[in-house]
């Protein structure tokens, strides 16, 4: 019921680095002219050194992450590649786990439904058809939380569907399962056909829990257990069971989500869990309020009570379609300094994209993940009020006082567009002294400071701009920082920037 907020998307969909030749952390080669390594680049090769390979004493701060083992023996490169390449089969095997699951469950369902027979064809057709309206409403994308809510409270209100107009029902698990695939991949054959269909995440998400709802309820109550149950205890009993499948679903959604990026699976869970106050509380809501309708008016109650959900979809929709214009107009006022000649081509997005992932990879909040992205699209908007643009619009080799009043007056410019004053505090503050800094101005700072530094240094670019960096981490640069953009680099294999 959970999946990816449309409010927290990236506004570009720009490479964040550019398009240059690939930095790998692990296999190029010292000399091979590409971006160098920074674990295989031997001291003294004449390329820049690595802040893990020099030793000590050099004057150099040491990465934490080199040199010596666990065991006090060299090779800390080669244990972070073992380290990288078990996180990889770690995920690989979480994927494989989950889609097996629903995969073995479907099967299993579909096949003793075989065997057995289809119970109360009326009831499974009338639910079918719901969920495949449902389905065939869904509103794809990347950054959407809930593809398709109706189809996904039809599918939870027939998993706890006690009676039918108060006559008891008697389909069981297996068959809930196998309606609530088969009606999700007939709606979804018009999506299919558009490139736009549901992903294997989303299926398995939605037969797993499902299945675990309908198992939780289902045999249960075919036993009698809920006979006693009535009025306000057996509503109460079913938001429960519905409230604890919603929170396996977030777990799930963040489970997968991290399996697949790597990112930190804390704040995905907690944007997972935030979500359910939105479309998932009233997912949640209408799958009770149709289970029990049903079980006193029949199944006439179906469209009655599925117009509200609708009509909260709709509403969704025109909310995240403002929020689109809203990124828009953002993304249009950060091309002034490009149009204008300040920055170069792009400048600006990338390093928004780039600041957004390792905001991301330092386990920020959606929410601050869209004051980091705004402020880093208009970081350099500072720059219209200059009479003399600086070359390439590189401020990271400004004197100090200069950065800093570039920031103040583009954090100005930024209050008189009405955007979110959060994202004036962090334009405002990127040339502040590093330990002063909210976290998003020093992520702004390091990130803008590598872009500028890669695009000018040549082929070598990309490691020489991250090794300045953390040179740098003494004064100018946030040290997790500087070590987050790393790990975003050697993993994501971002490429250098344009040479605008």
């Amino acid at each position: 019921m959970s999946g990816h907020e449309p409010e927290g998307g990236p506004v570009t969909g720009e490479p964040p680095a550019g398009s240059g030749a690939p930095l790998s952390t692990e296999s190029m080669p010292a000399g091979s002219g590409a971006p160098l390594s920074t674990e295989s680049m031997p001291a003294g090769s004449g390329a820049p050194l690595s802040t893990e390979s020099m030793p000590a004493g050099s004057g150099a701060p040491r990465s934490t992450e080199s040199g010596a083992g666990a065991d006090g023996s060299r090779g800390g490169g080669g244990a972070r590649r073992v380290g990288r390449g078990a996180g990889r089969r770690r995920s690989r095997s979480v994927l494989t786990s989950v889609h097996g699951s629903a995969a073995l469950l479907a099967l299993g369902s579909l096949a003793f439904v075989l065997w057995t027979g289809l119970e109360e064809r009326g009831t499974a057709l009338a639910f079918g058809v719901l969920i495949t309206v449902g389905e065939l409403n869904r509103r794809s994308g990347p950054h959407v939380r809930e593809a398709a809510p109706l189809g996904a409270a039809g599918a939870l209100s027939y998993a706890l569907l006690g009676e039918n107009a108060g006559v008891p029902t008697h389909h069981g698990a297996a068959q809930v399962v196998t309606v609530v695939l088969a009606a999700s991949l007939v709606g979804s054959v018009p999506h299919v056909g558009r490139g736009q269909g549901p992903t294997a995440d989303q299926l398995a998400r939605r037969v797993l829990t499902v299945g675990f709802a309908a198992v939780c309820f289902q045999p249960l109550y075919n036993q009698g257990t809920f006979t006693q149950w009535d009025g306000p205890a057996y509503a109460l009993l079913l938001l429960a069971l519905l409230s604890l499948t919603a929170l396996c679903d977030a777990v799930l959604a963040a489970a997968l989500a991290h399996s697949r990026t790597r990112w930190p699976f804390g704040p995905l869970l907690r944007d997972e869990l935030r979500a359910l106050l939105g479309i998932g509380s009233a997912v949640v809501a209408t799958g009770a309020v149709m289970a029990l309708a049903v079980a006193v008016a029949g199944l006439w109650a179906l469209p009655v009570f599925s117009v509200p959900l609708l009509l909260t979809q709709l509403a969704v929709r025109r909310y995240a379609a403002v929020r689109s214009t809203y990124r828009q107009t953002i993304a249009s006022l950060a091309r002034a300094t490009e149009i204008a000649g300040y920055t170069p081509a792009g400048h600006a997005h990338r390093v928004a994209a780039l600041s957004r992932e390792v905001g991301r990879d330092l386990g920020m909040s959606r929410p601050e993940l869209t004051v980091l992205e705004y402020a880093a699209l208009m970081h350099d908007i500072g720059q219209l009020s200059l009479v003399d643009p600086v070359p390439a619009g590189a401020t990271a080799g400004l004197p100090l006082a200069e950065q800093r009043r570039i920031a103040l007056l583009g954090g100005a410019v930024v209050r008189q567009t009405g955007v979110d004053a959060a994202v004036a505090v962090v334009v405002e503050r990127q040339a502040d002294p590093c330990r002063e800094q909210p976290q998003a101005a020093r992520i702004v700072r390091a990130v803008n400071a590598y872009e500028e530094k890669a695009r000018d240094a040549g082929p070598g670019g990309p490691l020489t701009a991250l090794e300045e960096l953390r040179l740098g981490t003494a004064g100018d640069y946030a040290p997790e920082v500087v070590e987050a953009l790393a790990r975003v680099l050697s993993r994501d294999c971002l490429t250098s920037p344009m040479t605008g």
